[in-house]
Order: C-alpha cells, then sequence, then structure tokens
C-alpha cells in the first residue's frame, strides 16, 4: 500500500498497530467494520501526531534486502557449523557420511556471505550520502561496518529521526522511570518494545568499545565504581555511542577523540 500511495503522490500517515489496539478504550467483538471505525476515529483524535511518510530510496531498499538476506546466511551458517560438534562422539565413519557435505554448504554460505558484504558496500558508495554516513560512522571506536549499514537502513538515511534520544527509544536502550506515589520506587529501566536487531549489535559495539576506547572504558568503570550494574553501565555506554553518531553526522565531520589531549 505504501508504494501505491507513494507512486499516486497520496499523503499518509503510518502508525504502529498497537498504539491504535490500546487507544480503543474497552471494546467488545471484532469485525472489519469495527476496525475501520478505530483506524478513523484514531486518524481523527490524534491529528496532532500526524507525519507525512514515504518509502525509502531504492538503494535504502536494496540495503534492507540484502541485510536481511545476510541475516538468514548467519543463522543457517551457525547451523550447519554445529554438525561438527558430534564428531567427537560418534563413529568416524558415520561422521565421514555427512563430513563433505556439510564442509560444502559451509563453503558456500560462506561466500553467499562475502558476495552480499560486498554488494552492500557497493551501494553504500554508490550515492555519496550513504557514503559520507558510512565513512562518519565508522570513525567512532567501537562500531563496525554492519552496524553502520544497518543504521543508515533503520534511520531511511537520518531522515527518520531527529535525536539520538528517540533512536534510542527505539533501539530499546533509553530507560525509563517505573514510580507511582510513595509505595512504588523501582529502579529505572528499558522497555521491551525495542528494535531486537540494533540493540544487539550497539551492545556488541559498546563491549567493543569499552575494551578499545579510552574514554569510554573510564566512563564504564566509573559508573561501575558508583555502585551501578555493569550491565547499566553497559547501556549508557551504548546511548554515548549513538549521541556520538549523530553527533559527527550533524556536524558532517569525522569523530576526534579529544579524551588522549587531557592531561
Amino acid at each position: 500500500m505504501a508504494y501505491y500511495l507513494s507512486d499516486n503522490n497520496i499523503s499518509y500517515w503510518q502508525a504502529a498497530g498497537i498504539e491504535i489496539k490500546r487507544s480503543r478504550g474497552i471494546t467488545r467483538g471484532k469485525s472489519d467494520k469495527i476496525d475501520s471505525k478505530d483506524i478513523a476515529f484514531y486518524a481523527y483524535s490524534h491529528l496532532h501526531k500526524f507525519r507525512q511518510r514515504c518509502i525509502s530510496s531504492k538503494t535504502i531498499q536494496q540495503l534492507r534486502l540484502l541485510f536481511t538476506e545476510r541475516e538468514k546466511i548467519l543463522k543457517s551458517l551457525a547451523s550447519f557449523e554445529k554438525t561438527s560438534e558430534n564428531k567427537d562422539f560418534v563413529p568416524k565413519e558415520v561422521f565421514r557420511s555427512v563430513e563433505t557435505i556439510n564442509k560444502t554448504m559451509v563453503k558456500h554460505l560462506k561466500n553467499a556471505q562475502k558476495q552480499i558484504e560486498e554488494k552492500m558496500l557497493v551501494l553504500i558508495t554508490s550515492e555519496e550520502k550513504l557514503n559520507q554516513q558510512f565513512k562518519l560512522i565508522t570513525s567512532i571506536p567501537g562500531i563496525g561496518r554492519q552496524t553502520a549499514i544497518y543504521l543508515i537502513i533503520t534511520t531511511k538515511g537520518f531522515e527518520n529521526f531527529e535525536s539520538w534520544r528517540q533512536l534510542a527509544c527505539y533501539a530499546g536502550v533509553a530507560p525509563f522511570p517505573h514510580q507511582s506515589g510513595t509505595s512504588i520506587r523501582g529502579r529505572n529501566r528499558v522497555h521491551h518494545f525495542a528494535d531486537k536487531k540494533l540493540k544487539s549489535l550497539l551492545n556488541m559495539c559498546a563491549i567493543s568499545a569499552v575494551q578499545c576506547d579510552k574514554e569510554l572504558k573510564a566512563y564504564y568503570e566509573r559508573k561501575v565504581k558508583e555502585g551501578k550494574c555493569k550491565m547499566l553501565a553497559l547501556n549508557n555506554v551504548r546511548c554515548k555511542l549513538l549521541a556520538r553518531v549523530f553527533a559527527v553526522i550533524n556536524r558532517k565531520t569525522p569523530f576526534i577523540n579529544t579524551f588522549k589531549f587531557a592531561s
């Protein structure tokens, strides 16, 4: 529908289905007629949230499909590589019956993964704007190529989010309070509504950044000494990485590690 509306120059608005569902209040029964009425009422009563949407550029669409195919290959590769675990637990004659086939499949999958990654890089370099964003993001310690590509895909070339805080909320790394009156005083926690893939990538980036970036390492260790649990301190590092991403994109200059100039 989004493609059809865009091709015919028709303005449209996209909203999460769960948001519309929870705005209905107490309801009884379900039918297409009732759902249509609820969607129309939501659109009428939430006009202040209206934001015209548009489909991604063809390059972003291609990157998204290629990234999805790469994820499928990685899952298949992990599954096939587990076959080698049987080597020491079954007779050699039994294992040899699948060993050659398994090695062939693993080899083909790795070649396919390499081809997809090369094609994604070609697509990135084919557009000046995306290529510049890719170079700026990868200039940040701890953030690799695949995370940079996924950030570009998710943000639609950094046109879909206005600030790093919005993206942190979308990625599920923004903490929210859990309090009510004087009886409930829970600690701040992240929400389970999140882009789990982006959250996973940011987690790996945060672990890498703590190891290779002296500033973030010092920040992480300081938070732990203050009494914060390691996962909470690591989540703070994730947010800092997103803040750095938006900083270099907005400035249009590579990341500069000023920590090394500190006395």
